[in-house]
């Protein structure tokens, strides 16, 4: 059991802000936020201007599964050393940059195609042979950002694990913190700004500064240091599973070994490590990562519709949305940040589930107020502030359970985990509503949170678990 420590005043709680590693992940977490948009709603939005049918607009959306599928790749970029970039830059700057060049190609590449208009002769005979249409850039476009959202999510990747093994567990919410207000400021800047410079300039032009922002990671990446791990030999030579294997494997061809040890070491050992480490709770905590946002977000996808049902203007519903809702999102993250530095992870992971869950009911008021402004902010309001300081502690969480060993795979595994429940029962919203009422969705939204908040409060008695507030 770990030792009691004495926990932080709150002046000493603020100065985490000021500290090198988590002010870098202001600047990575705008390089992450950046191209979600651009391969989105900012793409949607170019492509109906242009005319592109809106049946073929809604196959874009697929390219989203690659950021839930990204643990499938997280093995690699954990373990695999890049030729020159690993040797100069470190295994997660190397990677960083890798994804953040392509990031910038396929943004380059998607400013120099215009979607309506035939393909060059030589793509146009490729295309007709792979049976699509030769007279619309379309195929070239998806390609262009399918590059753009792998090089986001491996980016991502390769963020969290350098986040995780940059500073120790009772930094990591300041961190999550000030990466949220990063990742938010790249979503402005790929929503509103591109939209802003595509109506004044045009969208090739938008698209080439958003991979000219690219380069706020690229310096980031040069002026900050890799963070400090044992390197990959060192590593599998005390992994018994690996020195096993080694042992049976006498006799083979070297290739072969060093194949089977790289495979063992980067895709089985990542997952035993958890299970051992964490034993009969190990169960137990995949649920909660899998239940934790679930609350949240089942109910995303009816949000906006109860707004227009009630009768608010789209102008009205942006505006509240995106001035309160950004705002109390980045509040809400700096304060989960502070608390936790404060406090700990335990009781704020407890107060942050319970948020999540009790804020649904400001919906269930709103769909019975109706057209309210003043009960739009306050839900738009409340809403945004729990789920900023629940994303900001959960991240810290998620970091606390990561071996510094497997940061990458591991970390890639529960953030799709976080997710993927959510995102389907989302789905189901539309048939919820128009069998229950917005009021009865919204209520059995925030009931979903309810096995969160008491799996929360057990992880949060239990040391072994959670880190404690630590002494300045």
């Amino acid at each position: 059991m770990p030792t009691p420590s004495v926990q932080r005043s709150w002046r000493d709680a603020l100065s985490i802000y000021l500290r090198a590693p988590v002010l870098t992940m202001l600047f990575l977490g705008f390089s992450a936020g950046l191209p979600f948009l651009l391969v989105f709603s900012t793409l949607s939005a170019w492509l109906r201007s242009d005319g592109v049918e809106v049946a073929a607009i809604g196959f874009f959306a697929w390219i989203g599964i690659l950021y839930s599928i990204k643990f499938f790749w997280a093995p690699v970029v954990d373990r695999l050393a890049l030729p020159g970039l690993t040797r100069a830059f470190g295994q997660r700057r190397g990677w960083m940059l890798l994804a953040q060049l392509t990031i910038a190609a396929g943004l380059v590449g998607l400013a120099s195609l215009d979607p309506m208009s035939p393909l060059p002769p030589v793509a146009a005979d490729l295309a007709y042979l792979a049976g699509l249409d030769p007279m619309s850039q379309l195929p070239l476009v998806a390609a262009c950002a399918l590059l753009v959202a792998f090089g986001s999510a491996t980016q991502d990747i390769a963020i969290d694990a350098f986040r995780i093994e940059s500073a120790p567990d009772d930094m990591q919410a300041a961190m999550a913190s000030t990466y949220i207000i990063g990742y938010r400021g790249g979503l402005i800047a790929a929503g509103a700004g591109a939209l802003y410079l595509a109506s004044l300039v045009s969208w090739q032009a938008a698209y080439l500064s958003m991979a000219a922002l690219v380069g706020v990671g690229v310096v980031t990446v040069l002026v900050r240091p890799e963070p400090a791990r044992l390197a990959l030999t060192t590593q599998l030579i005390h992994e018994p599973r690996v020195r096993a294997f080694l042992r049976a494997s006498r006799g083979r061809a070297t290739w072969q070994r060093r194949l089977g040890a790289w495979v063992i070491g980067a895709v089985v050992c990542p997952f035993t490590d958890f299970f051992t480490r964490h034993r009969r709770k190990a169960l137990w905590l995949l649920v909660f990562v899998a239940v934790f946002r679930i609350s949240d977000l089942a109910m995303a996808s009816m949000a906006n519709p109860l707004y227009i049902d009630l009768g608010f203007s789209l102008a009205t519903i942006a505006n509240v949305t995106n001035v309160f809702g950004i705002a109390m999102s980045i509040g809400g993250g700096m304060l989960g940040g502070l608390l936790v530095a404060r406090y700990g992870i335990g009781p704020i992971l407890v107060l942050g589930a319970a948020a999540t869950a009790l804020t649904n009911l400001l919906f269930v008021a709103l769909s019975m107020t109706g057209d309210n402004l003043a009960m739009l902010v306050t839900t738009i309001v409340g809403d945004n502030l729990s789920n900023g300081l629940a994303s900001a502690v959960f991240i810290a969480f998620l970091s606390s359970l990561t071996s510094r060993a497997y940061t990458a795979t591991q970390y890639a595994l529960f953030s799709s985990l976080m997710t993927l429940p959510g995102k389907f029962l989302s789905g189901f919203g539309g048939l919820m509503v128009a069998g229950q009422g917005y009021a009865g969705f919204f209520l059995l939204a925030s009931a979903l949170g309810l096995p969160a908040i008491a799996l929360a409060i057990w992880i949060s008695r239990d040391r072994s678990l959670v880190p404690a507030a630590e002494a300045a």
